[in-house]
């Protein structure tokens, strides 16, 4: 006799995890997802439309989803933005929210979908988490009400928050974030009151959750990393790529090894706005990732990750990121520095106009040194080496300071700073450090065509970034990118009360 659906769910759900605990490790899933966007509108779409075209967008999710609990995934993450995209006002965007209860309250949607108010997109990924035995990590929005007794209630009575929410194997809802650092076209959505710090346990390690820009900021991402020791942080993401130092790939790559944690980054596909790039990141460095800025296709993303990595033989040790630099004997400074604009931050730039040298440019408090030898300069390309010591932003500011070796657009120096994608020259090596104020740094190097360089490079207990040989292709930038917390301005919704 067969036995009852009820009792196989509980079975495979028993058996998954046995399996996760007999291991170390873990094997994670992303999707990188082209999102089907609703149409343009200054009026808010009826609840049934809302619904018709995030089904579109779930029917998509769901087929990864599926394939990747077929390939062994016990989680997956979707990106920000994935179910409804980002073309809202405030009021467009009402029709897509949902009530989303605070996970205490120990509620399986797809078993019992009446609990609380109408939840179909709940209730929906409740049932791919059930069905396929995996935790699915999805971004929606969620409402809540609020009436003139809170002073800080918008004026239509709701909160609006760009919201996660994971789901575990029996389609349980064990975690619900609210974004707490909006990016700047992020008007429909409200700040939480507080940042919060929302992690779970798993029979593979503890996890953090956080939202795209969340993670350039010490609320939430270092709270959760450094004061609750998290092992791995999900990450949905819409990410803009920037370069030269903010590709999605690299700055993720960089930030995973910088805090010593797996990060499982998702992003949204959209060429026309430079969204793509995401990957499976550990402390020791890629093991998958994508980025594709020609097609329109989405991508999914497996590997076998550690669960602890801190336990792990190869896990990184303590870098202390300024302790060469302040220690050698002074490089000398190039006399013929200039200024250069990377978007609007103006950098210290000195060119290297010899085959092989060492370099010092200085910026406020921060000097970058550099040891480097070309192997195949071409002629028709610049390199220099850089420093910005600053506040970087518009609504909220925060401050950067960047040591970086990188390619100029051409050889009008004017140009240094602005994006470029390819490169001919290559290095036989290179050793970049400098005096940051921060033990938050994270090491960045990008090859030409927007290739990261595993296992190419490492990061010396004194602080220095250097290659372990020479460079396999030719080089965009080598980039330390440190982040002093402690000088950001105040978060907006400080500032407002």
């Amino acid at each position: 006799m067969l036995p009852s659906q009820p009792l196989l769910h509980t079975a495979v759900f028993a058996l998954t995890v046995l399996q996760a605990l007999a291991s170390d490790t873990f094997i994670a899933a992303v999707y990188e997802h082209a999102v089907i966007l609703p149409d343009a509108t200054d009026e808010p779409v009826s609840p049934d439309d809302a619904l018709a075209l995030m089904n579109k967008n779930m029917d998509v999710l769901e087929g990864a989803i599926k394939e990747a609990a077929q390939q062994g995934a016990h989680i997956i993450v979707t990106p920000e933005d994935g179910i409804y995209g980002w073309r809202f006002t405030r009021e467009t965007i009402y029709p897509y929210l949902e009530d989303i209860p605070d996970p205490a309250v120990n509620w399986v949607p797809c078993t019992d979908p009446t609990r609380f108010a109408p939840a179909p997109v709940q209730e929906r990924l409740s049932c791919m988490a059930r069905n396929n035995s995996i935790y699915v990590v999805a971004n929606i929005g969620d409402k809540k009400p609020c009436n003139a007794s809170d002073p800080s209630c918008p004026g239509d009575g709701r909160y609006q928050y760009n919201t996660d929410v994971v789901f575990d194997p029996e389609g349980k809802l064990v975690a619900r974030y609210h974004k707490y650092n909006l990016f700047r076209r992020e008007t429909q959505f409200n700040y939480p009151k507080e940042p919060e710090a929302v992690t779970f346990e798993t029979p593979f390690g503890k996890f953090g959750i956080f939202t795209c820009f969340d993670i350039l900021f010490h609320e939430p991402a270092v709270v959760l990393v450094s004061e609750l020791q998290v092992d791995t942080v999900l990450f949905p993401t819409a990410w803009m790529n920037v370069l030269p130092f903010l590709t999605a790939v690299e700055f993720h790559s960089a930030w995973a090894m910088g805090m010593g944690v797996n990060l499982l980054s998702a992003n949204t596909h959209n060429i026309n706005l430079a969204m793509t790039g995401s990957g499976l990141f550990t402390p020791e460095g890629p093991v998958a990732y994508h980025y594709d800025s020609s097609t329109e296709e989405g991508s999914l993303l497996l590997a076998e990750l550690s669960a602890h990595p801190r336990l792990s033989p190869t896990y990184p040790p303590a870098v202390n990121w300024s302790s060469y630099a302040t220690s050698i004997k002074k490089f000398p400074e190039g006399n013929d520095t200039f200024s250069g604009a990377v978007r609007r931050d103006i950098f210290t730039f000195s060119e290297l106009r010899c085959k092989a040298g060492n370099y010092t440019v200085c910026q406020g408090d921060l000097c970058c040194h550099l040891v480097y030898q070309m192997s195949n300069k071409s002629k028709d390309e610049v390199y220099v080496l850089g420093a910005f010591d600053g506040l970087h932003g518009s609504l909220i500011k925060y401050h950067w300071q960047i040591c970086t070796l990188l390619k100029c657009q051409s050889t009008d120096r004017n140009t240094c700073g602005q994006p470029v994608e390819t490169a001919q020259t290559k290095f036989e090596m290179f050793s970049l450090s400098g005096t940051f104020g921060t033990n938050y740094v994270f090491p960045e190097v990008l090859y030409s065509r927007i290739e990261l360089a595993p296992g190419e490079f490492e990061v010396l207990r004194d602080g220095r970034l250097k290659s372990k040989h020479g460079t396999s292709k030719p080089l965009l930038t080598a980039t330390l990118f440190g982040r002093l917390y402690e000088k950001d301005l105040p978060h907006p919704l400080r500032t407002s009360l």
